[in-house]
C-alpha cells in the first residue's frame, strides 16, 4: 500500500497539532527529562514521514506515535543507564512500559497537558519565555512559527527557549499543578499562552491553509479545563472572556474560507451559517464575566473587552448594522489598559468604519511612523483598503503589494493578489470604493 507525500504530510500535521501536548507531557511526567521527551517525539514524526507512505496512515495516530515515542524513550534510556542510576531509570522504565497508549480522564486536576502548561507558566520564568515555551512544547509549533506570533526573528526565539528550558532544569521548577492557593498568581501567564494557541490555530502563520482546526479546539478545550480549576478565583472573569472570545470567532470557522479554501471577508460570510449555540454560550459567558466583574469591583479586562468587541460583530444581522462606534470604544479602552500598536491600528480602522477613511489614515499615519509595526501585514492592509474606498487606487495598489509580501499564509496571499489585480493600473475596476473593510478585509 503506497500513501501520497501530500496525504502523509497532512495527516501528520493534524497529529502534531492533535497529539504533541498529550505524548510530549506524559513523557516529562515519567521521565523528567524535557529534551528526551521532544526528542522522542520526534523521532516518531521522522518515523511516521517513512512508514506511513509505505504501510498506510495508522486509524490510530496517536497512539502509533505514542508507542514510537515511548519505546524510543526506553531505547534511550537503557542504553544510557548506568549502574549508579540503574535503579531509578529502572522505575521510569517500568512506568513508560505501562503508559497507555490513548488518553486517560479528561479531569482537569490529573491532565497531563495542563500539568504542563503550569509548568511552563510558572513564575520564575520571564511572561515570554512561559508563553514561547508552552506554543512550542505543549502545542507543538515550530520555533519559526512561534517567533512570527512574538514579531521577532526565528534565532531570538530559539536562544529563548533555550533560556527556558535551562531554567527549569536548573531550577527545579516542579512538573504539576499548583495547589489552590498558588493558582491564581499563574492565571495571567497561562491565559496568554491560550490566547496565543488560538490565535495561531485560528490564523495559522506559514500554513496552507487559514485555519488549524485541532490547535483551535485544544486551546479552547484548555480554557475549559482552566476554568474549572479556577472555580472560585479572583482571575475567572477573565478566564470567561477570553473563552468568550474564542467561541465567538470559532463560529464563524466555516464561513471564513469558501469550497476553494480562499478567504472570504466578515462583511460577506454568511451569518445564518455561523454557529448560534456557540454564539448563545459566549454571550452568556460575557455575561457571567461581567457579571463577576461587578461583584468584585474590578474593571473588564483585555480577554472581556476583546470579546466584547467581537459580540458587537457576531450579534449584529449584517456587517452594516455594527456598532463601529462602540467598537471603536471598546478600542480605546482596551488600549488604555493595555497598549499595543495593533490595537491601535484596529481602533484605527473601526473609527474609519464609523467616522469615515480619512479619520482611519490619520490615526494609521502615526503607526507608521513609529515604525513598530514594520513587518505586519495588516498595517499596508488596512492602510490599501482605506485608499481604495477613497478611489486612490495607485497608493492602494503598492501597500497591498507590501502587504502580500508580508503575509503569513498562502491564503491571505491569494486574497491580497486578488486586490492587487483589482488596483492594477488600467481600466477602472468593478470594484465598490465605498466600502471600507477592516484589517484583512474583516479578519481581526
Amino acid at each position: 500500500m503506497v500513501t501520497g507525500q501530500v496525504e502523509v504530510q497532512t495527516a501528520i500535521e493534524m497529529a502534531s497539532a492533535a497529539e504533541t501536548a498529550r505524548i510530549t507531557a506524559a513523557l516529562i511526567r515519567i521521565t523528567g527529562d524535557w529534551s528526551l521527551a521532544e526528542d522522542c517525539l520526534q523521532d516518531a514524526f521522522a518515523r511516521a514521514l517513512v512508514d506511513w507512505p509505505v504501510r498506510g496512515i495508522p486509524t490510530n495516530r496517536g497512539a502509533w506515535l505514542t508507542t514510537v515515542a515511548k519505546n524510543r524513550a526506553i531505547d534511550r534510556l537503557r542504553s544510557a543507564a548506568s549502574e549508579k542510576r540503574v535503579m531509578r531509570e529502572l522505575a521510569i522504565l517500568t512506568e513508560l512500559e505501562e503508559l497507555p497508549e490513548e488518553p486517560g480522564t479528561d479531569s482537569a486536576a490529573d491532565d497531563d497537558r495542563l500539568r504542563l502548561i503550569y509548568t511552563c507558566c510558572h513564575p520564575a520564568l520571564p511572561l515570554d519565555a512561559r508563553v514561547a515555551l508552552t506554543l512550542r512544547t505543549v502545542a507543538g509549533l515550530t520555533t519559526g512559527e512561534i517567533a512570527r506570533a512574538f514579531l521577532v526573528s526565528e534565532a531570538t526565539m530559539s536562544k529563548r527557549l533555550v533560556r527556558a528550558r535551562a531554567k527549569i532544569r536548573n531550577s527545579g521548577i516542579p512538573y504539576r499543578v499548583p495547589p489552590p492557593e498558588l493558582i491564581s498568581e499563574r492565571t495571567a501567564g497561562i491565559l496568554a499562552v491560550l490566547y496565543l494557541m488560538f490565535n495561531e490555530g485560528y490564523s495559522a502563520t506559514g500554513d496552507s491553509t487559514l485555519i488549524r482546526e485541532p490547535l483551535v479546539r485544544e486551546a479552547i478545550r484548555l480554557t475549559r479545563l482552566l476554568i474549572s480549576l479556577l472555580n472560585g478565583s479572583p482571575q475567572e472573569p477573565e478566564a470567561l472572556g477570553l473563552l468568550a472570545l474564542m467561541l465567538f470567532h470559532h463560529a464563524r470557522r466555516g464561513t471564513r474560507t469558501d469550497a476553494a479554501g480562499d478567504l472570504v471577508t466578515l462583511e460577506e460570510q454568511d451569518r445564518s451559517s455561523w454557529d448560534r449555540a456557540a454564539i448563545a454560550e459566549a454571550m452568556a459567558l460575557l455575561a457571567d464575566a461581567e457579571q463577576l466583574g461587578i461583584s468584585r469591583r474590578s474593571q473588564p479586562g483585555t480577554y472581556s473587552l476583546q470579546a466584547a468587541i467581537a459580540a458587537c460583530h457576531m450579534t449584529a444581522p449584517d456587517a452594516g448594522s455594527t456598532d463601529f462606534g462602540r467598537v471603536a470604544a471598546l478600542y480605546d479602552h482596551l488600549g488604555q489598559i493595555a497598549p499595543s500598536p495593533v490595537i491601535e491600528l484596529n481602533r484605527a480602522v473601526a473609527v474609519a468604519m464609523s467616522q469615515g477613511p480619512e479619520a482611519g489614515l490619520a490615526l494609521i499615519a502615526p503607526l507608521e511612523r513609529a515604525r513598530a509595526l514594520d513587518g505586519y501585514y495588516l498595517l499596508p492592509a488596512a492602510k490599501a483598503d482605506l485608499l481604495r474606498r477613497l478611489g486612490r487606487r495607485t497608493e492602494a495598489h503598492s501597500e497591498y503589494q507590501r502587504a502580500q509580501e508580508l503575509a503569513p499564509s498562502e491564503v491571505e496571499r491569494r486574497y491580497l493578489g486578488k486586490r492587487l489585480a483589482e488596483t492594477a493600473p488600467g481600466p477602472s475596476s468593478a470594484v465598490n470604493q465605498n466600502k471600507c473593510p477592516k484589517p484583512g478585509e474583516g479578519e481581526e
